[in-house]
């Protein structure tokens, strides 16, 4: 059997699947909690012998991604807040990272102890379109050498400037990374090249520099943070089914939402946006989550008058239960309705936000009219009792109070064995098998 063991790195548990590449099929899955406060290869190692015990799997490859200690926080620094630094944010969500800090205009002083406050592991330096102003980009990219900045540049403004200020980054000891252009003309995102340098960054510097692990060993098996290789799998599953796609993941501290739609002529027009369309996004609402972020849970739904008459003090004090204690597990039914609440409020919160535009910055929001499938993803839609998960998934599409054009015919399904991530892993060399996966466990045929 050609096999490969896919492995996600979590903040709270680590997952491993065996694949069979020829049958695009599982044969072997296991879990364990993150040892992060160890080394996460113990943690690794034991998800991977759970999933391929009684396997003779041999010496087949390990594809890993990461979110542990926090994933990738980056942060953008853009010319202007409602174009390059939009844009950039847009492309730091796409590239899997935590966007923790989005600043525009000239960096002053005031400004880079903003900057140095948000402890971003990553920063996208952008501004100007080719050929179009090249002052704000220079002026900051100066700022930053003249700061004795140590923490890794990606350089993806005004083309015209990139060669001149890497050589300014590098001559002053910053690391830097030259990408094309996310924003080369208005109107038009160009999100991939930056997006790959993000995640080589990721990989060269962030990994080791979070010391997770004592050796080489785990900096050397890790392909992406965990939520690019999950849009990675979106993507390729978007492909799949060919149409519009929504994933909702609902997480102990976030809830991220991916979209995929198909381009066309809203694209197009007086109407287009000036910081650019990006047909396939990702958004993270770091304030709603069942564990960590539950209390956010509770006031975003309150302010979105999600909530019934007295539902609210209740469980605000259930939430902040949950926020006291991550690690702790629901142990019975009356449990599992507060999760399910909880869940089904982070969802419906998170896609309206995502499809109103506000987190992606998107003028007049994201369309989802079109979107045939509903993916939920998230510890507590994998393990809840029979029919929480679809209550959950169904709230969002019947949410019609939210300002947002719900899917008119979509299917909902779970993503019960992680094959988003396993997929997006797959997807570069082992395609086939990646499409084989998605279709089996998600799609049905």
């Amino acid at each position: 059997m050609r096999a490969a063991v896919c492995v996600d790195v979590g903040s709270t548990y680590t997952k491993a699947a065996v694949v069979d590449l020829d049958a695009g099929v599982l044969v072997g899955v296991g879990s364990a909690p993150t040892t992060v406060g160890s080394d996460v290869l113990e943690g690794l190692d034991a998800a991977v012998g759970a999933a391929s015990a009684g396997l003779a799997v041999g010496d087949v490859p390990w594809l890993v991604c990461s979110s542990a200690g926090g994933g990738l926080r980056l942060a953008v620094v853009g010319y202007e807040p409602l174009v390059t630094a939009q844009a950039g944010r847009r492309v730091g969500l796409s590239a899997g990272a935590n966007v923790v800090h989005v600043a525009a205009g000239r960096l002053g002083a005031a400004q880079l102890a903003g900057l140095r406050a948000a402890r971003p592991d990553v920063v996208l330096l952008v501004g100007g379109t080719d050929g179009g102003d090249a002052e704000t980009l220079t002026h900051n990219a100066t700022r930053l050498a003249r700061a004795r900045w140590r923490v890794p540049v990606v350089l993806a403004g005004n083309a015209d400037v990139g060669e001149e200020l890497r050589g300014l980054l590098a001559g002053a000891g910053v690391p830097v990374t030259v990408a094309g252009n996310v924003l080369p003309r208005i109107g038009v995102l160009a999100p991939g090249s930056a997006r790959v340098a993000i995640r080589e960054v990721f990989l060269r510097h962030v990994i080791g520099g979070k010391r997770l692990s004592r050796g080489p060993r785990f900096g050397r098996l890790v392909r992406a943070a965990t939520p690019d290789a999950v849009l990675t799998g979106v993507e390729v599953l978007a492909d799949a089914v060919g149409g519009d796609l929504l994933v909702v993941d609902v997480g102990g501290a976030t809830t991220d939402v991916y979209s995929v739609l198909t381009p066309d002529e809203r694209a197009q027009g007086p109407g287009t946006q000036v910081a650019g369309a990006l047909w396939r996004a990702r958004t993270v609402e770091g304030d709603l989550g069942v564990r960590w972020s539950a209390p956010g849970v509770v006031r975003a739904a309150e302010q979105e008058r999600l909530l019934a008459a007295g539902e609210a003090e209740g469980l605000a004090v259930a939430a902040a239960r949950r926020a006291a204690q991550p690690g702790v597990l629901a142990g019975g039914a009356a449990d599992w309705a507060v999760d399910a609440r909880l869940a089904g409020l982070a969802a419906m919160v998170a896609v309206r936000r995502h499809a109103r535009g506000g987190a992606t910055g998107e003028r007049g929001g994201r369309d989802l009219r079109d979107v045939r499938l509903v993916v939920g993803s998230g510890g507590v839609l994998r393990h809840c009792p029979s029919g929480v998960s679809a209550g959950v998934l169904g709230g969002v599409l019947a949410d019609h109070a939210g300002g947002w054009a719900v899917p008119r015919a979509a299917r909902a399904v779970v993503d019960a064995d992680y094959v988003l991530a396993a997929a997006g892993l797959l997807a570069a060399e082992h395609p086939v098998a990646a499409v084989a996966l998605l279709r089996r466990y998600l799609v049905g045929d």
